[in-house]
C-alpha cells in the first residue's frame, strides 16, 4: 500500500466486509459499491484479518478514494459477544497477529464441529462451506448459512439463522475469543485505535463500569450511528461519550448479499476521522 498527499475527504463509511470474511463481495467490488453510493472514505474491517487491505486500497486510490486500514476484533464479556473495530494498527504488531491466528483457528475448527453435526441430519458437508469461501477468509457461520442457502436448505442468511444454524436447534458450538479488555489493549499497544462496533444493539450493550475501565485502557470510542443501535443506548453512551471526549462513528456494516445494509446508511464525519488519523501510529491511511 502507498500513500500519498495527507488528505481526506468525506462522506466516509468506516465499517465495510469483504469475501475475506463474511461479505459476499471481494475488497475492490465493495470499494466500488461504496464509490457508487458517494463515499470517498472507506475502511475494510473484515473479521479478524487485514487480507483484504491490499485490494482494497488499490481500488479506493484508483477511483480517488481514500483507504483507512481496518479490521473487527472479536472478543467478549462474559455471555456477550464484543466486536471491537481496529483502525490504523501495525499489522505485523507479533502480539495482535497472534490472538487473530488463534481466533481464527478457532472459528475454523468450530465451523467444522457444527458443519459435522448439521451433516448427520441434512445434506450438507465441509466441502459445501469451502465453496462458500475465499481465500484467507475468516470462516464463520454466515459460510455456513451460505452453504445451507445453496444446498437449498434455507432461503437465505436470514432463514438459515432463523432455523438450522439458531442456537436452539441443537447444533451451535461456542468458539474462543479473548476478553474486551484484552482486545482494547492489544490494538492500543499495536499503535491502533479501538472503536466499539453496534455498541447498543439490544441485550449487548456493555455495563457502564466495563465500558468505564475499557476507556481507561485506550479504547477511543463508539460506533453509535449503526442500524442496530437503540435510541436508549445511544443516549446512554452520548454520556460517557461527553464525559471522556470520544470519538463517534457511524458506518454501514455493509456485508454485500449478505445483510440488507448498504455503503453509506451511516457515515462518520470529517472530524471523526481525523481525529483516528491523529491518535494513530500503527499505520497510515492511503491517500489517492
Amino acid at each position: 500500500m502507498r500513500s500519498g498527499v495527507q488528505r481526506f475527504e468525506g462522506p466516509s463509511d468506516l465499517h465495510l466486509h469483504s469475501v475475506h470474511s463474511d461479505g459476499t463481495e471481494p475488497p475492490a467490488q465493495v470499494v466500488q459499491a461504496a464509490h457508487r453510493r458517494g463515499l470517498r472514505t472507506v475502511a475494510l474491517t473484515d473479521h479478524d484479518t487485514t487480507s483484504g487491505w491490499a485490494e482494497a486500497a488499490e481500488a479506493a486510490t484508483s477511483l480517488g478514494m481514500t483507504f483507512l486500514p481496518g479490521m473487527e476484533f472479536s472478543a467478549t464479556q462474559e455471555w456477550r459477544s464484543v466486536h471491537v473495530l481496529a483502525y490504523l494498527f501495525d499489522p505485523d504488531n507479533a502480539a495482535l497477529r497472534a490472538e487473530t491466528d488463534r481466533i481464527r483457528s478457532a472459528r475454523m475448527g468450530r465451523a467444522e464441529q457444527i458443519v459435522a453435526s448439521i451433516g448427520g441430519d441434512y445434506d450438507l458437508t465441509w466441502d459445501d462451506v469451502v465453496a462458500q469461501t475465499g481465500d484467507g477468509a475468516t470462516v464463520g457461520r454466515p459460510h455456513i448459512a451460505d452453504a445451507l442457502v445453496a444446498r437449498g436448505l434455507a432461503a437465505d442468511r436470514a432463514e438459515a439463522f432463523a432455523g438450522i444454524l439458531h442456537p436452539s436447534a441443537g447444533y451451535y458450538v461456542p468458539h474462543y475469543a479473548p476478553d474486551a479488555a484484552t482486545a482494547v489493549r492489544l490494538i492500543a499497544a499495536a499503535g491502533g485505535v479501538p472503536i466499539i462496533a453496534h455498541p447498543a444493539g439490544r441485550g449487548r450493550m456493555l455495563p457502564v463500569p466495563v465500558l468505564e475501565e475499557l476507556i481507561g485502557l485506550g479504547l477511543a470510542g463508539f460506533e453509535l450511528g449503526h442500524r442496530e443501535n437503540t435510541a436508549s443506548g445511544i443516549a446512554a453512551l452520548r454520556k460517557l461519550v461527553a464525559r471522556h471526549d470520544l470519538i463517534v462513528t457511524g458506518s454501514s456494516d455493509y456485508h454485500g448479499l449478505g445483510k440488507p445494509n448498504l455503503p453509506g446508511e451511516h457515515t462518520t464525519t470529517d472530524e471523526m476521522v481525523a481525529r483516528i488519523i491523529d491518535r494513530a501510529s500503527g499505520s497510515t491511511p492511503v491517500y489517492p
